[in-house]
């Protein structure tokens, strides 16, 4: 055997840090820090933790809900976008981890969103608990892209 096969960096497996990639783990990363800051300073309520200009900018407190919609669809996107064989999760075992991973994210998210969802003297998990049954479509959007890299597996 030759040792290039076992060689992560070897040319024949491609590169690590493609193009691709890196707009993969841009559009990922954006969709969380739009839903954190959403959630964090915007949505806040002023009463409850005291924030300067909470509600601001008023642009985002006008899409209310529909800023999950945005952070989760960027996710999913930079996800579904990382499964081309150029990227190291769309090669080799990288399919694998990323389907799999996708596939029990989505399963724990709707498991984690029956046992809590139907406890009224609990206030329940943050983002959960703001999206209601689009719980459901968040866990289904993670097993969809479980798929787009199961289409990727050799």
């Amino acid at each position: 055997m030759s040792k290039a096969k076992h060689d992560p960096l070897a040319p024949e497996r491609g590169p690590l840090v493609s193009p691709r990639f890196v707009v993969s783990l841009v559009l990922i990363a954006v969709g969380i820090a739009w839903m954190a800051y959403y959630y964090i300073v915007v949505r806040v309520d002023p009463t409850a933790f005291p924030v300067p200009d909470a509600g601001k900018p008023t642009f985002m407190a006008d899409l209310d809900n529909w800023n999950y919609f945005i952070g989760f669809g960027l996710i999913l996107v930079g996800l579904a976008i990382s499964a081309h064989p150029s990227t190291p999760l769309g090669r080799g075992r990288g399919v694998i981890v990323g389907m799999l991973g996708c596939f029990l994210i989505g399963l724990l998210w709707i498991c984690t969103f029956y046992v809590f969802s139907n406890q009224p003297d609990s206030n329940g998990i943050p983002i959960m608990n703001d999206l209601g049954q689009k719980n459901l479509m968040v866990g289904i959007g993670f097993m969809a892209v479980g798929f787009t890299f199961a289409t990727r597996w050799e």
